[in-house]
């Protein structure tokens, strides 16, 4: 072979110790594989991250039903309430985006009795045909158990639809809503009714305290002068006297002639304290006080103690709950009649489920 031959045959067995370097340099290691299949997340799903349209929706109205049915609930449905906490439910006009909530709802569960006319209107406006409409109130208690009163006179026709106020009704609406939240999720029969069972517990032990701070305030001061009358049943089922209201009928401010009234009558019963509430503020209420020389102070039946979610899953403060709000009642009332607010001190607040459930 001459030298010409001999430089062309180098020439190539460099090249192919080239290409077979590139080669080797561009194969997976033993322990890679290359696909091309997108990668696969392993990690688990953190809390809150699942999509709640994957769950149920129920749609509730005031904070107190809420708070009652969303202690039943858990983290297995959704329940979303329609009113604002603080907002007169009277006369709650809902809003357009309340429609597109009602439209999704699996369930609806109101108070009923006439308490929420508007919403219910537009929910049945809104609903997917198959949704039932749930009244807890009017299963709760017969039209022949109906009370009225100066707030809901009986020529109107709508009755007092407080009953939540009185904690053996809140125990009545806690097991109709478990008989639904079953119908609706049969699959979750066992952990609404240990939810149900550990909150009827919670209930239990407000009514025996608040029986308890009854007997400790005089019978002379077993009476309650109201601003909005919200506290008919709670009366009836603890031995107090509502000897009248000062909000009418129509919701406005009473007039001059309904104040010389009241102010006759409470010097006339003796009543200590005047009850109002920060859903509706009242210079008439400071006015008749200020007159008849007693104290005032507010008390709530929608509007839950200080900030959070009536949703007790969501909510973080364990005062925020229905129990939260009827402790604090009941300590305002013993406070200003003469009984033992410390009796609430023991009461325990806080939500059977989420962030504030405790033992």
């Amino acid at each position: 072979m001459n030298l010409k031959g001999l430089s062309v045959m180098k020439t190539l067995a460099g090249l192919l110790f080239l290409l077979s370097f590139m080669v080797v340099a561009c194969s997976p290691s033993p322990d890679k594989t290359v696909s091309s299949t997108p990668e696969v997340r392993t990690t688990p799903v953190q809390v809150g991250e699942e999509k709640t349209q994957n769950k149920l929706l129920v749609v509730t109205t005031v904070a107190p039903l809420t708070n009652i049915v969303s202690n039943i609930a858990g983290d297995r449905l959704e329940v979303k309430g329609i009113i604002p906490e603080g907002t007169d439910s009277h006369t709650f006009e809902p809003r357009p985006s309340d429609a597109d909530l009602l439209s999704k709802a699996n369930l609806i569960i109101a108070n009923g009795l006439h308490l929420e006319s508007p919403t219910e209107k537009l929910a049945k406006a809104s609903k997917p045909k198959e949704t039932k409409i749930f009244e807890l109130g009017s299963k709760t208690i017969t039209q022949e158990q109906w009370l009225f009163d100066f707030s809901f006179p009986k020529e109107k026709g709508d009755p007092n639809p407080h009953l939540w106020v009185n904690p053996k009704y809140a125990e009545a609406y806690a097991k109709l809503a478990a008989q639904q939240l079953t119908t609706l999720d049969p699959a979750g029969k066992d952990y609404y009714a240990t939810n149900l069972k550990n909150y009827l517990q919670r209930l239990d032990a407000l009514d025996k305290a608040t029986r308890e701070i009854v007997a400790s305030i005089p019978a002379k001061n077993r009476k309650l002068l109201t601003y909005h009358d919200s506290w008919a049943y709670w009366a009836r089922e603890y031995g107090f006297q509502v000897i009248g209201a000062i909000q009418p009928s129509d919701f406005k401010e009473p007039s001059a002639q309904d104040v010389t009234k009241l102010i006759d009558q409470i010097r006339q019963t003796g009543v200590p304290a005047i009850f109002g509430s920060e859903v509706y503020p009242s210079k008439v209420e400071e006015q008749i006080a200020r007159e008849a020389k007693i104290k005032t102070a507010n008390t709530a039946d929608d509007e839950l103690p200080g900030t959070g979610s009536a949703n007790a899953i969501e909510n973080t403060n364990p005062e925020h709950t229905y129990i939260g709000m009827m402790a604090n009642n009941m300590r305002i009332i013993a406070s200003n009649l003469g009984g033992n607010p410390d009796l609430a001190k023991n009461l325990n607040t806080g939500n059977v489920v989420g962030p504030t459930a405790t033992k």
